[in-house]
């Protein structure tokens, strides 16, 4: 039988609420599963690469707040940096061992802080407000990391056709969801009886032992 569904069912949810709405993750579930495991991914890479980037600066011992052409990976570095990249990139990790909601809001949310950050230095670049001594190819990499990490967090939970068994679905839709669930149960109901009805009449057909 066909559900059918509200036109507002179709919009995408493309506001905060939407991006940050909240749903329970049982990793139990195939489906919450495999969107746990890219969330762990998207946080356990970018963090990785944040934490080599900032170690590498400590080790150069750069002056805390050093303006200079004082690159790491080619990319220009301060002791302050460093350190805020390897804070960052333990938040990361730390989020890539929890998972599930966590991991896919956390990537969301450093996200969102690497693309505003990258417009902050943009706009400040030749300034001396310039204290993590941004050069254009730091606002450029800034960008970068910002929309990966905005694409991981939001991997399967923003959408405007989200399969009914996503978990974040379930949570913008939980009328609709305990109805389907009900429909399911009845149906699996059905088809147990029809089983069972089915079961003794087989067994009478069923031609004797020698």
């Amino acid at each position: 039988m066909a559900i059918h569904t509200h036109s507002r069912d179709r919009i995408p949810e493309v506001g905060l609420r939407g991006l940050f709405q909240r749903a329970r993750l049982d990793e139990h579930l195939p489906t919450d599963h495999r969107l746990s495991i890219v969330y762990r991914i998207g946080a356990g890479l970018m963090g990785v690469a944040l934490i080599v980037f900032g170690v590498f600066g400590v080790i150069q011992r750069l002056g805390f707040f050093s303006t200079g052409d004082n690159t790491v990976a080619g990319l220009n570095s301060n002791g302050a940096l460093s350190w805020l990249s390897i804070v960052v990139g333990l938040l990361l990790f730390a989020g890539m061992i929890k998972g599930g909601n966590f991991a896919s809001s956390l990537n969301l949310t450093v996200g969102v802080l690497f693309v505003l950050s990258g417009f902050y230095n943009l706009a400040v670049l030749e300034t001396g407000a310039n204290f993590l001594a941004f050069r254009i190819q730091n606002v450029l990499f800034s960008f970068v990391v910002g929309l990966i990490l905005m694409c991981f967090g939001m991997y399967g939970r923003v959408s405007g056709r989200l399969p009914h068994d996503n978990p974040y679905w379930r949570a913008r839709h939980p009328e609709q969801a305990a109805e389907e669930d009900r429909r399911h149960e009845a149906a699996a109901r059905r088809a147990r009886v029809s089983e069972d009805a089915r079961a003794p009449r087989t067994r009478a057909g069923s031609p004797p032992r020698s």
